[in-house]
């Protein structure tokens, strides 16, 4: 935890499917990190063997911290343990709270977590999407929101220790919340694993340091105007808001629908923000979400050819300018048409290659520039 490279892994992972009649993307990569601990779970076209489910999808992301085992097994198991319960075939809300608190039980036996060896956790948003709603549960920081009709309608909680309902319970627990952490050392305030944070006897587990219970919404879906579901970890979040994010996928889907490239463009951007996290991202687009149209695509193709054309009068009347001096003199200009939500930032990529062709000597030596304006 907190550890840095000298340079990001920018190598993405990246899945996306269909069925049920949504289509889904998913984009992570490393980062600044020292270690990959995201994981994720997409299954769009039923779940499992259970009849009274084939037309049910369901979505994870899982954040891990200290370690990528406990995020791991919860992409594996967390969907079987949930659906294996009594209680989910009736009460889906009660089947998907026993789900996260048997899994967490479960796992605390695990040789390598009972003998304290391993000590990681792992945040934990999910999507259980049915022809008539969706069920989102939240355990941590990893944040869900939900697009509809253009603008971000619902968005999961961040659990935080700063929260006066975590607070309370930390504090009854015998802890404290300091600079923002847990005991001054983690930062979210409910997680799967951790279990360290969770050996308080003669309390239940949900009134240990660190919760492993969820939040639990349920929203009705309206095909008519919802448009995507986001569910992501704080390293997305960190750098864009729930609005910037929406605005900014809406306008990504206005020119390409290749989900493929508006979520690696989302984790690209967010690199780009500052983001030092891992970044993962699961993008749910439902029938109601926006196309591509003629002119928003000629749009995209007008405002890269005057950011081609800036960088050449700039590079042309600055010679042996570096990568970093273009993109001061590209943030005091004003571009009409860039991303709502990304900026400046979502057009790095096409920056750095125009910068490359015009000045090759230089070009060949920039990889990732960072300690220059954030065009914010």
């Amino acid at each position: 935890m907190g550890a840095f490279l000298d340079k990001p892994k920018t190598e993405k992972f990246q899945e996306v499917g269909e069925g049920n009649g949504l289509r889904y993307a998913v984009a992570s990569m490393q980062g600044w990190r020292v270690e990959m601990e995201d994981a994720h779970t997409a299954r769009c076209a039923g779940l499992g063997d259970n009849e009274r489910l084939r037309d049910w999808s369901y979505f994870a992301v899982f954040d891990g911290h200290a370690g990528a085992s406990v995020s791991a097994h919860c992409a594996d198991h967390l969907l079987d343990t949930i659906v294996a319960q009594e209680e989910f075939s009736e009460d889906v809300i009660k089947g998907i709270r026993q789900g996260f608190l048997d899994l967490d039980d479960k796992m605390r036996y695990l040789p390598e977590m009972y003998s304290g060896e391993d000590k990681a956790g792992t945040t934990a948003v999910c999507a259980f999407i049915s022809p008539k709603g969706l069920f989102i549960a939240n355990c941590g920081d990893s944040r869900a929101v939900l697009c509809r009709n253009g603008s971000p309608v619902f968005s999961t909680q961040d659990h935080k220790p700063g929260l006066p309902s975590e607070r309370d319970r930390i504090v009854r627990a015998g802890g404290s919340v300091m600079v923002q952490r847990v005991n001054g050392s983690l930062a979210v305030s409910r997680a799967l694993g951790d279990f360290q944070y969770k050996n308080v006897t003669g309390r239940g587990p949900c009134e240990q340091l660190v919760s492993p219970e969820p939040e639990i919404f349920v929203q009705e879906r309206d095909d008519k105007v919802d448009e995507f579901l986001v569910l992501a970890c704080d390293g997305v979040w960190d750098v864009m808001s729930n609005e910037d994010l929406c605005a900014y996928v809406r306008n990504r889907l206005q020119v390409t629908d290749d989900l493929r490239e508006v979520t690696s463009q989302v984790i690209d951007t967010c690199l780009y923000k500052g983001s030092r996290d891992n970044m993962s991202i699961v993008l749910v687009v439902f029938p109601g979400a926006p196309k591509p149209y003629p002119e928003a695509v000629q749009a995209e193709q007008d405002l890269d050819a005057t950011l081609e054309r800036r960088i050449k009068e700039i590079v042309e009347q600055n010679n042996n300018i570096e990568f970093a001096q273009l993109l001061s003199k590209l943030d005091m200009l004003e571009f009409e048409g860039l991303p709502p939500g990304g900026g400046l930032h979502s057009k790095r990529s096409l920056i750095l290659q125009t910068y490359k062709n015009l000045v090759p000597d230089q070009g060949d030596t920039v990889s990732f520039c960072y300690d220059f304006p954030t065009f914010d």
